[in-house]
């Protein structure tokens, strides 16, 4: 019996008009190369002040962060999993030249990192940071970006 490579279905919104962005087709081959089951999700680029509010309003933190999942979970076993991602794009940019990357691996970098999280990766106690931290560098060398974590062991 052969195994099926798992679905995407991704829908991309641009709530934001930088134009520096990467394209639709960029977006979806990297979430596809974090899949790990089926996924049907959005991913929706934002401005600043819907990041802001998403933030606050769900996190409870009171500024915009370069990244938030919003996983639904699947109706049952046979269903994908699905839930939201949304990148900020002007946070995503700012730490893209604070941390001296291009915009295209950071951009590429959260994808991957908001892909895990709606599959059930997390990075609460030390030990699930170094899993989801693991799997994130081996998807991005495998995409060919730099390891987003380069000061690991």
């Amino acid at each position: 019996m052969t195994a099926t490579a798992p679905r995407l279905e991704l829908t991309i919104q641009f709530a934001t008009h930088p134009t520096n962005l990467p394209s639709r087709a960029d977006f979806r081959r990297w979430a596809k190369a974090a899949l790990i089951g089926d996924v049907a999700a959005t991913l929706r680029v934002v401005d600043a002040d819907e990041g802001h509010a998403l933030n606050r309003d769900y996190r409870g933190k009171d500024y915009a962060t370069n990244v938030l999942t919003f996983a639904y979970g699947a109706e049952s076993d046979d269903e994908p999993m699905t839930g939201d991602i949304v990148l900020c794009a002007p946070v995503v940019e700012r730490e893209a030249a604070e941390q001296d990357k291009t915009l295209a691996a950071h951009y590429a970098h959260l994808t991957v990192h908001g892909l895990l999280h709606l599959q059930g990766y997390d990075h609460e106690d030390t030990a699930e940071a170094v899993t989801m931290e693991a799997v994130e560098s081996f998807i991005m060398r495998a995409l060919g970006f730099p390891d987003p974590y380069p000061n690991h062991e």
